[in-house]
Order: structure tokens, then C-alpha cells, then sequence
């Protein structure tokens, strides 16, 4: 079993980002679940959104404590929240940043592997907007081969009408721009 924990603020799209990934699973025929925890939490305050996907039935419907991956959908959240904690002794931290992957590695003691780009950029190059969501979905492809890029096509058009090419552009563009350590 392959879990997420997707950290991000209010009006982000972490929870969406975990909804699409757990599609994409389905779609190729793996089980998934997606959910977020939040109270009643205001628009920027910081949220989790979490992800399982297995090629058999996940009976587990408790949040992810000691995820394989997590995500951080925005770069602040690392001086507020400890991102890391629970994170698998083989896992992976996947950073929207400007920052160098051996830049953010140091920040968590050079423990665990890291996984950075820049959707900030590429979101508001692609989408116009600066919202991360389906950008940081690349990175995340690239770092944990959760699923193919190509099933998200089908959720993202489901999600997003007319603007899933986009969006769909972003995510292919994180992909190739992730880099790893």
C-alpha cells in the first residue's frame, strides 16, 4: 500500500489533488481512498488531505500517520507545521519550491529523500492562476509512480470541463521540471 499525506492551506486544492490522484488509481484498476481532515478552518489556514491507493481493498479509514510521501503544497507550511512527522524511514518529502532539493533536504536533516519544482511558477505560467493543486500532481507522478499521467485525463476533464487541458499541461510540465534527491 502506497500512503500520502498531502499538506496545503484552505483554498488550495490539497483535497482536490487527493481526490483526482485516488481517481487516476481507479481508473487503472488499484483501490484507492482520498479524504482531507479539516475543521471549521478559514480559507488559508493550514489543512491535510490523505491518499491510499493498493492493488487490493484498503480496509484502513483512519488518517495517514506514517505516510510513504508527503506533499507540500505550499513552502511556508515547513516553518509552521512539521510536514515530516510520522514520514516513513524510506520516504519521500515532495516540495513546491524555488529551493534545491539538497536546499530543502537539509532542512529535515538530510533524512529522507526530497523531491522539489517550482508549480508555483509553472501553475501561473499555465493556468494563470497561482494554484498549485493539479501542478504539484506531476510531482508527485514523478517522485512515487502512483499512478500514469495519462489517467488523470479523464478525472481532470471530469473535475475541470474545458480547462482539464490545462491543467493537464501543468501536471505534465511538473513532471518533467521535478527534481530529486
Amino acid at each position: 500500500m502506497l500512503e500520502l499525506r498531502l499538506h496545503g492551506r484552505g483554498g488550495q486544492g490539497a483535497v482536490t489533488s487527493a481526490e483526482l490522484l485516488a481517481l487516476a488509481a481507479i481508473a487503472e484498476g488499484k483501490y484507492a481512498l482520498a479524504f482531507p481532515t479539516f475543521g471549521p478552518e478559514r480559507r488559508g489556514a493550514p489543512v491535510q488531505a490523505f491518499v491510499r491507493t493498493d492493488n487490493k481493498p484498503i480496509r484502513i479509514r483512519a488518517e495517514v500517520r506514517q505516510p510513504d510521501a508527503v506533499v507540500v503544497l505550499d513552502p511556508g507550511l515547513l516553518n509552521i507545521v512539521d510536514v515530516s512527522s510520522g514520514l516513513k524511514e524510506k520516504g519521500i518529502v515532495i516540495v513546491n519550491t524555488k529551493k534545491t532539493p539538497e536546499q530543502i533536504k537539509s532542512l529535515f536533516g538530510n533524512r529522507w529523500s526530497v523531491a522539489t519544482v517550482d508549480a508555483s511558477t509553472i501553475a501561473l505560467k499555465t493556468l494563470g492562476v497561482p494554484i498549485v493543486n493539479t501542478t504539484m500532481l506531476g510531482a508527485i507522478i514523478k517522485a512515487t509512480s502512483v499512478v500514469e499521467i495519462s489517467s488523470l485525463e479523464e478525472p481532470l476533464k471530469h473535475r475541470f470541463g474545458e480547462r482539464a487541458g490545462r491543467n493537464l499541461e501543468a501536471c505534465k510540465k511538473a513532471f518533467e521540471m521535478t527534481v530529486m534527491a
